[in-house]
């Protein structure tokens, strides 16, 4: 599985561009950005985006708790998670940040140990 920020071109080697974003890039246009999924329901609440706001130093407690809202998310989890092992999929993000946003929280949930029961074809780092 691989990330990407939304504002950077697409590639072939994406595969199955899957936006994991609440909101709409501000100022793209959906035939620049070739999405082919928005799964917008998988992307945190707004109450836990707001709070976050991109502050690196509340990161690991964003990810504890974005970890739980993820648990109740079960049937997008395994939307996911169906879509990876037919393809490569890229988990496109919009934040400036590419090591502090909900992408990538989102990628070391699906790598966490209860995921190993799933089968793992395309989940590659």
């Amino acid at each position: 599985m691989r990330l990407k920020r939304v504002y950077e071109a697409p590639s072939r080697e994406d595969g199955y561009r899957i936006l994991v974003e609440r909101l709409w890039p501000r100022g793209l246009t959906k035939q620049r950005a070739r999405i082919d999924l928005w799964l917008k329901e998988i992307a945190p609440s707004p109450e836990l985006r707001t709070w976050f706001g991109h502050e690196p130093a509340r990161w690991k407690e964003f990810c504890k708790r974005y970890r739980a809202e993820l648990r109740s998310k079960k049937a997008f989890l395994d939307l996911l998670l169906r879509k990876a092992r037919e393809r490569t999929v890229t988990l496109v993000f919009a934040a400036r940040d590419g090591k502090h946003n909900s992408a990538v929280a989102l990628k070391r949930f699906l790598h966490e140990p209860w995921i190993k029961a799933e089968p793992r074809a395309r989940l590659r780092s």
